[in-house]
């Protein structure tokens, strides 16, 4: 409501029913991609935990409000850059275990070969997951725990398919072990596995694979 005494909004200016006027969408759309195609220059360069908001704003040319409208923190930001990837990666596992399904292969090696793509997904992108990450989008509710709820609820599901096609024990207590299969892909444990530990790509997959494979061995 505006306030009294307050001047009234210019014709031009007015919003139509439903959102911003066409005029302000495009400005809008021209700033997100500014912001977007600046902060992946200003990473590339100089990697992504050297660069903050601040330096995407100036480099931009673009206010801090403006920024921070677009986007709350760096970790949505890092998000938003990961959009066209991930939707991509979502894609092609979805394509991927229809195939495996439609020819009979077991879920439980389904989920053996989604858990392997997940490692290579995860190490292409692990430095703007370690951004999405501090920003806390991995706990929490649904909406704030992309990627990683796509993942549990991918990985869930499998479990859920197995256990009903007999593959596995039915008693398993399912939706926590989609979480500890998950957990040394959280972004933080998977650099510590590589970096502290000196675990190569091929090594952390199969020891993610012995543990899927584990299930169907002990309970079948």
């Amino acid at each position: 409501m505006m306030a009294s005494g307050q001047n009234p909004i210019p014709i031009g200016n007015l919003i139509e029913v439903g959102g911003e006027t066409k005029h302000e969408r495009r400005d809008a759309a021209a700033n997100r991609a500014l912001i977007l195609q600046t902060a992946e220059h200003l990473f590339n360069q100089h990697g992504v935990a050297n660069v903050n908001m601040a330096d995407i704003a100036q480099a931009a040319g673009v206010g801090k409000g403006t920024l921070y409208r677009r986007f709350a923190n760096k970790g949505e930001l890092c998000l938003a850059l990961m959009d066209t990837q991930l939707l991509d990666f979502q894609e092609r596992v979805l394509a991927r275990l229809r195939q495996l399904t439609a020819g009979g292969v077991p879920y439980i090696e389904q989920l053996a070969e989604f858990m392997d793509s997940l490692v290579y997904f995860t190490d292409t992108h692990r430095p703007l997951l370690c951004a999405v990450q501090r920003e806390g989008f991995f706990v929490g509710s649904a909406e704030l725990s992309l990627p990683h709820f796509w993942q549990y609820m991918t990985v869930n599901g499998l479990l859920q398919r197995a256990a009903v096609a007999g593959e596995i024990s039915p008693d398993l207590d399912i939706a926590y072990l989609a979480d500890a299969l998950l957990a040394p892909l959280m972004v933080e444990i998977f650099r510590f596995q590589q970096e502290a530990r000196g675990f190569s790509l091929e090594r952390i997959s199969a020891g993610l694979r012995s543990i899927v494979t584990a299930l169907y061995i002990q309970n079948t």
